[in-house]
This record gives C-alpha cells, sequence and structure tokens, in this order.
C-alpha cells in the first residue's frame, strides 16, 4: 500500500524571498564596485597596451608580464618590499605579543580599555600626517630624536638623507604604525580563552611558560594567523606613509614595489605594464597568505 506525503509547507511568499537581498544588497553591489570590478579592470589593462592619453588600449597578450619580469628596477623594489616585510613583521609580531599579554594581565577594566584606545591612536593618523611628523621628528638640526641622542652623547644622524638609514627610518616607523594593530587582534584571541581552562590549568601550576604554551597559544593560533596575512598584506601595498616621508629615495632607498607601480602608471604612464606588476604583487600576497595558513593556524 502506497503512502502519500504531501508537503503541507506552503510557498512563502515572494516577498519573503526577495526580503533578505534588500538588506544585503546595497553591501554586495559597493563590494562588487570597490573589490571585484579593479581587479578584474586591472586583469582587462594588463594584457592591453595603453599609454595615458594616447590612443585607446591594444591588446598584446603577456608581454606586460614579460617586460615586469625581465625589469631590474620591478625586481629590485619587490626585493627591498620583502627585505622591509623580512625587517619589521618579526618586530611587530614580538611587540604585538607582548603588548597583548600584558593587556590580558590588566585586571582594571577602565585602564584597560583605555590603553587599548591609545592603541588605536597610530593607526588611526592618515599616512601623509605620519610621513610630515617622520621628516619633522627625524630632521637632521631640529629633530626630537637627534636632540635626545644628543642629550647622551651620540649623533647627529642624517635619518632621511643617507642610504642606509633612510630604509632603517621607513622600518622604525612602519613598526610604530602597526604593531598596535597586531597587538589589538592578539589581544582580541587571547579573549577567547576559557576562564574556567585558564584557572584549572592555574591550580596545577602557576609557572607562566606551561600555561602559555598550554592554554593561551592553542587558542591564538588563529589571531597570529589573521594578524600574520594582514601585516604581510599591508607592508607589501605600502605607499602613503613611505611617500610622504621620501618619495622613494634618497635615490632608491626606499622605492618599494608599490612607489615603484605609481611611477610606471603616473610618470611613464604606462598603465599596462603598471597593470601587469600589480597583479603580480597581489598573488605575491596571495601565496605568502597561503603559506602562513599552512603552517600557523591551527583549530582549537
Amino acid at each position: 500500500m502506497k503512502v502519500e506525503i504531501q508537503d503541507t509547507q506552503e510557498k512563502r511568499p515572494i516577498r519573503e524571498v526577495l526580503e533578505p537581498w534588500f538588506f544585503i544588497g546595497p553591501s554586495l553591489v559597493l563590494l562588487l564596485l570597490i573589490g571585484l570590478y579593479p581587479i578584474v579592470y586591472t586583469a582587462y589593462m594588463s594584457l592591453h597596451h595603453w599609454v595615458m592619453g594616447m590612443g585607446i588600449p591594444t591588446f598584446n597578450g603577456i608581454h606586460n608580464y614579460i617586460v615586469a619580469f625581465t625589469s631590474t628596477s620591478f625586481r629590485e623594489s619587490t626585493l627591498r618590499t620583502l627585505f622591509l616585510l623580512t625587517c619589521t613583521l618579526p618586530i611587530e609580531m614580538i611587540l604585538g605579543l607582548g603588548i597583548a599579554l600584558a593587556l590580558d594581565a590588566q585586571y582594571n577594566q577602565r585602564l584597560k580599555r583605555l590603553l587599548q584606545i591609545c592603541l588605536v591612536i597610530p593607526i588611526a593618523i592618515t599616512p601623509a600626517v605620519i610621513g610630515l611628523l617622520t621628516q619633522v621628528m627625524f630632521n637632521q638640526q631640529l629633530g626630537i630624536i637627534n636632540y635626545l641622542l644628543g642629550q647622551i652623547g651620540l649623533g647627529p644622524y642624517d635619518w632621511l638623507g643617507g642610504y642606509t638609514s633612510a630604509f632603517v627610518t621607513v622600518c622604525i616607523v612602519q613598526i610604530w604604525e602597526w604593531t598596535p594593530f597586531v597587538a589589538l587582534v592578539l589581544s582580541a584571541s587571547l579573549a577567547t580563552v576559557p576562564t574556567d581552562i585558564e584557572e584549572a590549568v592555574m591550580l596545577e601550576t602557576e609557572r607562566w611558560w606551561p600555561r602559555f604554551k598550554s592554554v593561551m597559544l592553542p587558542f591564538m593560533w588563529p589571531g597570529i594567523t589573521a594578524a600574520l596575512v594582514f601585516q604581510t598584506a599591508f607592508i607589501l601595498k605600502e605607499f602613503g606613509m613611505i611617500y610622504s616621508i621620501e618619495k622613494g629615495g634618497p635615490g632608491s632607498a626606499t622605492e618599494v614595489a608599490m612607489i615603484h607601480i605609481q611611477r610606471i602608471a603616473f610618470r611613464g604612464f604606462d598603465i599596462g605594464v603598471a597593470s601587469a606588476e600589480s597583479l603580480l604583487m597581489l598573488v605575491l600576497s596571495i601565496v605568502l597568505a597561503r603559506i602562513y595558513i599552512k603552517l600557523f593556524y591551527r583549530e582549537v
């Protein structure tokens, strides 16, 4: 005997079906406009030859990528960007972890909130303002940095005029600007540690390292991975702060990849090659992000 099961569930009115899209639609359109469209347009232009203001784009295949790969200046600027990443990222992670642990140990909630607000200040300052402050603070004659060094018998140093010292200055400012971001990300990951587990471990041992290794660190791996991914992306696309300080100089001492691409696009007006180089930097950022996730991400 067959038993027919009738679907008693009524069809939802079309208004209820479309209602969620009215809420997410504007955000989705905005995301496509400011996120996906520029990438697609850049990919399109990377396959075309176009000198800004001269004619229309003409298809030239992978020629722009060949030019980018064989460009000595692009290769040097990319290596300089990776060197900036190597110099600053480990220091930012170590300092950020120290600040996060210090905030986690702070039981005065009002003071903790105040310190977290203070950490936002370097991130909130615009790159142009950071560049101007750097020029003033690291000035050889009038800067506060050389004045303080002079009080202990050091200096004055030409921070912004030397090839090596200019790069060191950029590293210092980069660390100052983005270490608070790392600290806030790691502090948020520390907040996910269950208090009952932490209290149970504290009953077993009073030593800090076992508690950190067995309880805190497993919950921090997602935050550490996120901080590595974001900071790598920030450094690879760094432009405003360095351009405001030195414009890539002296010489090519601080000409990172984004400044080189800006020079190709808006001084040489070669939009095709600049687009190809931009996409190569995007691919590099994605590859590094995948490496971080593979090496550091752990499920709790």
